[in-house]
Protein backbone atom coordinates (compact mmCIF):
# COMPACT_ATOMS: atom_id res chain seq x y z
CA UNK A 1 0.00 0.00 0.00
CA UNK A 2 2.61 2.34 0.68
CA UNK A 3 4.20 1.95 -2.89
CA UNK A 4 1.08 2.19 -4.45
CA UNK A 5 0.18 5.72 -2.51
CA UNK A 6 3.48 6.98 -3.44
CA UNK A 7 2.93 5.58 -7.39
CA UNK A 8 -0.63 7.38 -7.47
CA UNK A 9 0.42 10.77 -6.06
CA UNK A 10 2.97 10.61 -8.46
CA UNK A 11 1.13 9.74 -11.05
CA UNK A 12 -1.49 12.68 -10.16
CA UNK A 13 1.35 15.04 -9.85
CA UNK A 14 3.87 14.03 -12.46
CA UNK A 15 1.69 12.90 -15.65
CA UNK A 16 -2.05 13.00 -15.24
CA UNK A 17 -1.75 17.12 -14.07
CA UNK A 18 0.58 17.76 -15.89
CA UNK A 19 -0.70 16.94 -19.35
CA UNK A 20 -4.22 18.36 -18.37
CA UNK A 21 -2.68 21.48 -17.97
CA UNK A 22 -0.70 21.56 -21.14
CA UNK A 23 -3.63 20.47 -23.21
CA UNK A 24 -6.26 22.45 -21.44
CA UNK A 25 -4.71 25.47 -19.30
CA UNK A 26 -5.75 26.09 -15.30
CA UNK A 27 -9.14 24.91 -15.81
CA UNK A 28 -7.92 21.78 -14.78
CA UNK A 29 -6.76 22.41 -11.67
CA UNK A 30 -10.57 22.91 -10.88
CA UNK A 31 -11.42 19.53 -13.19
CA UNK A 32 -9.08 17.86 -9.94
CA UNK A 33 -10.63 19.53 -7.40
CA UNK A 34 -14.46 17.97 -9.21
CA UNK A 35 -12.69 14.84 -9.33
CA UNK A 36 -11.70 14.23 -5.56
CA UNK A 37 -15.15 15.42 -4.91
CA UNK A 38 -16.65 12.55 -7.28
CA UNK A 39 -14.44 10.23 -5.75
CA UNK A 40 -15.10 11.09 -2.37
CA UNK A 41 -18.63 10.72 -3.25
CA UNK A 42 -18.98 7.71 -4.65
CA UNK A 43 -16.25 6.18 -1.72
CA UNK A 44 -19.60 7.78 0.80
CA UNK A 45 -22.06 5.86 -1.25
CA UNK A 46 -20.44 2.41 -1.83
CA UNK A 47 -18.92 2.39 2.15
CA UNK A 48 -22.71 2.65 3.53
CA UNK A 49 -22.76 -1.03 2.70
CA UNK A 50 -20.16 -1.72 5.52
CA UNK A 51 -21.80 0.65 8.06
CA UNK A 52 -25.09 -1.66 8.34
CA UNK A 53 -23.75 -4.63 7.14
CA UNK A 54 -24.44 -6.99 10.32
CA UNK A 55 -23.63 -11.35 9.94
CA UNK A 56 -26.74 -11.90 9.46
CA UNK A 57 -26.83 -9.77 5.74
CA UNK A 58 -23.46 -10.90 5.29
CA UNK A 59 -24.79 -12.38 1.74
CA UNK A 60 -26.86 -8.96 1.05
CA UNK A 61 -23.24 -7.44 1.81
CA UNK A 62 -21.32 -9.58 -1.04
CA UNK A 63 -23.48 -8.68 -3.73
CA UNK A 64 -23.34 -4.85 -2.63
CA UNK A 65 -19.61 -5.52 -2.36
CA UNK A 66 -19.76 -6.83 -6.42
CA UNK A 67 -21.51 -4.19 -7.55
CA UNK A 68 -19.48 -1.41 -5.75
CA UNK A 69 -16.42 -2.89 -6.95
CA UNK A 70 -17.89 -3.56 -10.97
CA UNK A 71 -18.19 0.42 -10.59
CA UNK A 72 -14.94 1.22 -9.18
CA UNK A 73 -13.30 -1.33 -12.34
CA UNK A 74 -15.47 0.58 -14.85
CA UNK A 75 -13.78 3.59 -13.94
CA UNK A 76 -10.54 2.20 -13.78
CA UNK A 77 -10.98 0.79 -17.28
CA UNK A 78 -11.82 4.73 -17.86
CA UNK A 79 -9.21 6.62 -16.66
CA UNK A 80 -6.77 4.06 -18.30
CA UNK A 81 -8.12 4.50 -21.96
CA UNK A 82 -8.79 8.12 -21.02
CA UNK A 83 -4.71 8.00 -21.04
CA UNK A 84 -4.02 5.93 -24.21
CA UNK A 85 -5.91 9.02 -25.86
CA UNK A 86 -3.18 10.99 -25.13
CA UNK A 87 -0.13 9.05 -25.44
CA UNK A 88 1.28 5.63 -25.29
CA UNK A 89 3.93 6.58 -22.33
CA UNK A 90 0.88 8.11 -20.01
CA UNK A 91 -1.63 4.91 -20.85
CA UNK A 92 1.39 2.44 -19.86
CA UNK A 93 2.18 4.59 -16.68
CA UNK A 94 -1.50 5.13 -15.72
CA UNK A 95 -2.14 1.12 -16.43
CA UNK A 96 0.97 0.21 -13.87
CA UNK A 97 -0.85 2.33 -11.42
CA UNK A 98 -4.18 0.88 -11.20
CA UNK A 99 -2.98 -2.91 -11.10
CA UNK A 100 -0.53 -1.66 -7.98
CA UNK A 101 -3.29 -0.36 -6.14
CA UNK A 102 -5.99 -2.65 -7.02
CA UNK A 103 -3.88 -5.64 -6.09
CA UNK A 104 -4.69 -5.12 -2.48
CA UNK A 105 -8.14 -3.92 -3.18
CA UNK A 106 -8.69 -7.46 -4.95
CA UNK A 107 -7.27 -9.22 -2.29
CA UNK A 108 -9.69 -7.30 0.02
CA UNK A 109 -12.66 -8.22 -2.20
CA UNK A 110 -11.68 -12.22 -2.36
CA UNK A 111 -11.87 -12.36 1.51
CA UNK A 112 -15.33 -10.42 1.61
CA UNK A 113 -16.58 -13.42 -0.97
CA UNK A 114 -15.50 -16.21 1.17
CA UNK A 115 -16.52 -14.94 4.43
CA UNK A 116 -19.72 -14.42 2.51
CA UNK A 117 -20.37 -18.20 1.86
CA UNK A 118 -18.85 -17.89 -1.69
CA UNK A 119 -16.22 -20.92 -2.05
CA UNK A 120 -12.59 -20.23 -3.33
CA UNK A 121 -13.54 -20.71 -7.43
CA UNK A 122 -16.98 -18.66 -7.27
CA UNK A 123 -15.50 -15.81 -5.39
CA UNK A 124 -12.51 -16.15 -8.07
CA UNK A 125 -15.41 -16.14 -10.65
CA UNK A 126 -17.22 -12.88 -9.33
CA UNK A 127 -14.23 -11.07 -8.94
CA UNK A 128 -13.54 -11.73 -12.83
CA UNK A 129 -16.75 -10.72 -13.85
CA UNK A 130 -16.74 -7.46 -12.27
CA UNK A 131 -13.04 -7.01 -13.37
CA UNK A 132 -14.31 -7.24 -16.88
CA UNK A 133 -16.26 -3.86 -16.39
CA UNK A 134 -13.03 -2.38 -16.80
CA UNK A 135 -13.05 -3.37 -20.61
CA UNK A 136 -16.67 -1.90 -21.17
CA UNK A 137 -15.23 1.52 -19.17
CA UNK A 138 -12.34 1.33 -21.74
CA UNK A 139 -14.26 1.05 -24.77
CA UNK A 140 -17.15 3.33 -23.54
CA UNK A 141 -14.49 6.12 -22.85
CA UNK A 142 -12.96 5.32 -26.42
CA UNK A 143 -15.97 5.34 -28.07
CA UNK A 144 -17.21 8.96 -26.49
CA UNK A 145 -14.23 10.26 -26.75
CA UNK A 146 -15.02 10.36 -30.97
CA UNK A 147 -18.51 12.16 -30.23
CA UNK A 148 -17.22 14.69 -27.57
CA UNK A 149 -13.87 16.84 -28.48
CA UNK A 150 -11.68 17.93 -25.63
CA UNK A 151 -12.26 15.09 -23.93
CA UNK A 152 -9.39 14.46 -22.84
CA UNK A 153 -8.69 17.30 -19.85
CA UNK A 154 -11.69 16.31 -17.73
CA UNK A 155 -10.92 12.61 -18.29
CA UNK A 156 -6.92 13.26 -17.03
CA UNK A 157 -7.94 15.91 -14.23
CA UNK A 158 -10.60 13.54 -12.86
CA UNK A 159 -8.27 10.98 -12.77
CA UNK A 160 -5.76 12.92 -11.78
CA UNK A 161 -8.30 13.89 -8.49
CA UNK A 162 -9.16 10.62 -8.40
CA UNK A 163 -5.54 8.96 -7.73
CA UNK A 164 -5.12 11.78 -5.18
CA UNK A 165 -8.28 10.82 -2.86
CA UNK A 166 -7.36 7.46 -3.32
CA UNK A 167 -3.88 7.49 -2.26
CA UNK A 168 -4.34 10.87 0.42
CA UNK A 169 -7.83 9.55 1.76
CA UNK A 170 -7.20 5.78 1.57
CA UNK A 171 -3.93 4.31 1.56
CA UNK A 172 -2.02 6.62 3.55
CA UNK A 173 -4.55 6.71 6.87
CA UNK A 174 -4.33 2.49 6.73
CA UNK A 175 -0.60 3.12 6.81
CA UNK A 176 -1.09 5.63 9.80
CA UNK A 177 -2.05 2.45 11.92
CA UNK A 178 1.65 1.00 12.19
CA UNK A 179 3.20 1.55 15.33
CA UNK A 180 6.51 0.10 14.75
CA UNK A 181 9.59 2.70 14.22
CA UNK A 182 10.90 0.04 11.48
CA UNK A 183 7.77 -0.29 10.14
CA UNK A 184 6.93 2.93 9.62
CA UNK A 185 10.55 4.20 8.80
CA UNK A 186 10.14 1.15 5.73
CA UNK A 187 6.65 2.36 4.82
CA UNK A 188 8.19 6.07 4.23
CA UNK A 189 11.32 4.67 2.03
CA UNK A 190 8.26 2.54 -0.15
CA UNK A 191 6.42 5.47 -0.67
CA UNK A 192 9.59 8.09 -1.45
CA UNK A 193 10.44 4.94 -3.79
CA UNK A 194 7.19 5.02 -5.76
CA UNK A 195 7.29 8.28 -5.70
CA UNK A 196 10.81 8.07 -8.08
CA UNK A 197 9.50 5.27 -9.98
CA UNK A 198 6.87 7.11 -11.71
CA UNK A 199 8.88 10.28 -11.50
CA UNK A 200 11.51 8.10 -13.57
CA UNK A 201 9.16 7.30 -15.74
CA UNK A 202 8.77 11.00 -17.37
CA UNK A 203 12.14 10.43 -19.32
CA UNK A 204 10.55 7.41 -20.91
CA UNK A 205 9.77 8.55 -24.86
CA UNK A 206 6.00 9.09 -26.06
Amino acid sequence: MAFAAGGLIGGAFFHLLPEAVTIGGTPAFAMTGLGILVFFALDRVLSLQHRYATHEQVHAFTYLTLIGDSIHNFLDGALIAGAFLVSTKLGLITTALVIVHEVPHELGDFAVLIYGGCSRLQALGYNLLSALTAILGGMCTYLFSVVVANLQVPLLAISAGGFLYIALADLLPELQDEQRVGASLLQFVLVLFGLVVVWVGTFLPT
